[in-house]
Formats: structure tokens, sequence, C-alpha cells
């Protein structure tokens, strides 16, 4: 259960007006901003990669020019979703999703204890690491970014990469090049400034709309539900209206986009609370940030939908969601073995 810290009269007292003037004032100061995201991003947000991992990610997402740590974390979350036991249907194993046959004839000793284990984090993210950078030397002739024609070698094989001179023009391909480029963003420390997101307005005012509304727990607002939600069921309707699908769950939501600082928080927002400050898997709790260090959120049982103010203990970061951020989301994670 979250503790939530309640604005004196909030649903009563804070009505159109309140958050009008958050949203319109805080939009006309960040009004330069758009665009002003520019530079190169370097390293991992905070706590984006679980603090069991991090060192890994770090010590081998620099094994080669053509992948980097968030681009490693990337792919690594859209294979497994952190999971050391993940098996899919297809029989892929283990945190990097190797095929058998793949791993015998890539894998590496990650963590040098003389084996090469699957299933071992360690292994499995060195592998993967050192199976991108032999790709990126397979297509390093060819014409493009090193990096797209890596992970299209990755996807189609680098036969069909050399034939086509670049990423061949498969749909699949050509989605999991976007959609592991796009997700690395969200691994990313920014530098500079995040650009504002296009459809913060409209999520703003879908929860607005609900504010007074009581909590439900696994609440969608669906009508059978008494139009009722939870935390993350209320954020996933709310950019939902505005035609962006995030996943359901709040500790998935807070990879469908970059991660602005405290100081640099725009309406719209999503604001995420953790159990561990360190990792993002932990996160227990989210809401809508709507400016002057407020959000609106379904805080938990027995209360309603209102505003809280998002300085707190267990405060662990935000999200500026992004339409492409979300749709290069993993949507179907496969179980453990």
């Amino acid at each position: 259960m979250r503790k939530t810290w309640v604005v004196g009269g909030a649903v009563g007292g804070c009505g159109a007006g309140f958050v009008g003037l958050l949203v319109v004032g805080t939009f006309v100061a960040a009004s330069g901003l758009a665009g002003g995201a520019g530079g190169a991003v370097v390293g991992l947000a905070k706590g984006a990669v679980p603090a069991a991992y991090q060192s890994l990610v770090e010590r081998f997402g620099n094994t080669c020019s053509a992948i980097s740590e968030p681009l490693l974390a990337a792919q690594i979350y859209q294979e497994s979703g952190w999971n050391p036991t993940a098996k899919s249907p297809a029989n892929a194993f283990g945190m990097a999703q190797f095929l058998p046959s793949t791993w015998a004839a890539h894998a590496v000793d990650g963590d040098g204890d003389g084996d090469r284990d699957i299933f071992d984090p360690a292994d499995a993210i060195a592998s993967a690491a050192a199976y991108d950078c032999e790709l990126a030397k397979n297509v390093r002739h060819v014409p493009g970014d090193v990096t797209d024609n890596m992970l299209a070698a990755y996807n189609a094989g680098t036969y069909a990469v050399i034939q086509h001179n670049g990423v061949p023009p498969y749909k699949e391909t050509q989605d999991y090049v976007a959609r592991i480029t796009t997700l690395a963003k969200s691994f990313a420390k920014p530098v500079g400034r995040v650009p504002p997101t296009q459809q913060a307005a409209g999520a703003i005012d879908f929860a607005q709309g609900k504010l007074g509304t009581p909590y439900l727990w696994g609440g969608n607002g669906t009508p059978e539900q008494g139009g009722r939600f939870d935390c993350s069921g209320l954020t996933q309707a709310a950019y939902r209206a505005v035609g962006v699908e995030l996943p359901r769950v709040a500790n998935d939501q807070y990879n469908a986009g970059p991660h602005p600082s405290r100081g640099e928080l725009l309406p719209g927002d999503l604001v995420f609370f953790s159990n561990d400050l360190s990792n993002s898997r932990a996160i227990h709790h989210v809401g809508i940030y709507v400016g002057g260090g407020y959000m609106i959120d379904a805080p938990h049982t027995g209360a309603k939908i209102r505003f809280d103010k998002i300085d707190s203990p267990d405060y662990f970061g935000a999200t500026r969601v992004t339409a492409s951020g979300a749709a290069s989301l993993p949507k179907d994670l496969p179980a453990s073995a």
C-alpha cells in the first residue's frame, strides 16, 4: 500500500483552475525545450536496470563501438524482462533468449567460473554483447549505420543485411531495429533537456475527469468495475485516451520514454515510486504529474483518485511518455523455465 501525503481539501478544493494554472505555467516555462534534447546519450538512467545486473550491463555494454550500455539493456529487457530463467515457446532460454545451437556456437564465460551457463545472468549478458559485436564485425562493410545493421543481422541474419546493403525490407526486421533503438533511449541517462510530450495535456485532462472516483485494485475503468481504477490502470487509460498504449503494469510503464530529472518535470510526465530506489522492477506506484510538485493518482484501497504531492521517501523517478517509446515495449515476455 502506498503512503500518501494528501493536499488539504484536494478533490473538493483543487478544481480545473488549479490544474490549468499548473499546466499552463509549466508549459510556458518549458516552451523552449522542444528540440533542445540534442547530443548523444551516455550511461544508464537511474535504476532502469535492476541493481543486480547493472554492473554487468555497464561492463559488457562497451564491448565494441556498435553497442552501448542502454542498447544492451534494451535488448535484454526486450528478450526476457530481466528474467534469468526465461524460456520461450521457440525454446530460447535465459535472460538473453539464446537458442541452444546459437549458445553452443557463441556463448562466452562472463563471470570466469569455467562454464557457460545459459541461465547465468553474467554469462547471458556477456554472451549477448559478444554476439552483437560479432554480428557488427560481420556487417562492418555494409553501407549505413553499423548499429542498425547489427540489429538487423541479429533479427534477419548477416546474409540478409549484406544482400540488401543494409537493413533488409522486412517489416519484422525494420520494426525490431526501430524498437530496440527507441527502447534504448528509456535506459539511457539523457544529455540535455528532454522534449515535452505532445499528448500530455490530453492525458491530464482525462485523469482530472476521474478525480473523486473510488480506487479499485486491478481496476481498468470498465463499466463492470464502476469506472474505477488502480494507479497503473488510471495512467494506462489516460494515455490510451490520447492514442498511446502503455503496458498495464507500473514498472513496465517506466520504460515508455526518457527520464527527466526531478527539476525538469513537466505536466503529463509519469512519476514513479519504488520499494527499492535502485531498481525500476520494484516500482509499486505511479501517478500523472500536473506541476507544482503534485500529481493525480489512484492511491490505495479506501481512497479516491486525488491530488498528491510527489515528494516522498519512495519517489523513484519519472518518464516522459512518447508514442514510439510505448510502442517499443515488449508485449509477450517469456515465462520462467
